[in-house]
């Protein structure tokens, strides 16, 4: 790996939380690059002191913490994205903390999940949060999703498998973006992570 890789660690490097606190205090302290990402993660760490023992977990019917991760390949010109089937829409990979309070393990773990790629590395540092509603669906109500977002590179030679969220996986470049369903939170990270890179 060169020298743009040595943030990234892989998932036994990350270490399972409980306490929000840590988590917390990695939002609190993560400089957000403009003025709605600052309002978007003070949202965020308000909701984890609104309910500081059940902020990442699903079972918060209202809301919950959720990670999620931009997958790009090794040489930083494409982003895996999945054609979400509950949604419709081609999103990054992520999802639900299940009571994990460490972010990044729970969005790395989500995107090996999800991609089918084991040897993923992740930037245990933040790049995006974005607080969104996810429609009712049979029992579920709507509800709020208050992701934090982060990077994530695949191996040389990583191959993806569909999981069963997914109805396909699909390498974008950002000038593709324009072409497939999705909304301005994955076009906003493809521009942070691509002008990053």
């Amino acid at each position: 790996m060169d020298a743009r890789c040595a943030a990234h660690v892989g998932f036994e490097d990350l270490l399972a939380q409980d306490d929000t606190a840590a988590t917390r205090a990695l939002l609190a302290a993560w400089s957000a690059p403009d003025a709605e990402q600052a309002r978007e993660r003070d949202r965020i760490v308000a909701w984890i002191d609104r309910y500081p023992a059940d902020a990442h977990r699903r079972e918060r019917l209202e809301g919950h913490l959720t990670a999620s991760a931009l997958v790009v390949d090794p040489a930083r010109g494409k982003a895996l994205l999945t054609h979400h089937k509950k949604l419709g829409r081609w999103l990054q990979l992520g999802g639900h903390c299940d009571g994990d309070a460490n972010l990044a393990r729970s969005a790395l773990r989500e995107a090996i999940e999800e991609s089918g790629i084991a040897d993923l590395r992740i930037d245990p540092t933040p790049i995006d949060v974005d607080v969104h509603t996810i429609p009712a669906r049979g029992a579920e109500p709507e509800h709020l999703h208050l992701d934090t977002r982060f990077l994530v590179l695949a191996p040389e030679g990583a191959r993806e498998a569909v999981g069963e969220e997914s109805l396909a996986l699909r390498w974008f470049a950002p000038d593709q973006l324009g072409s497939i369903p999705t909304d301005e939170s994955v076009r906003r990270l493809f521009r942070r992570v691509f002008r990053r890179a």
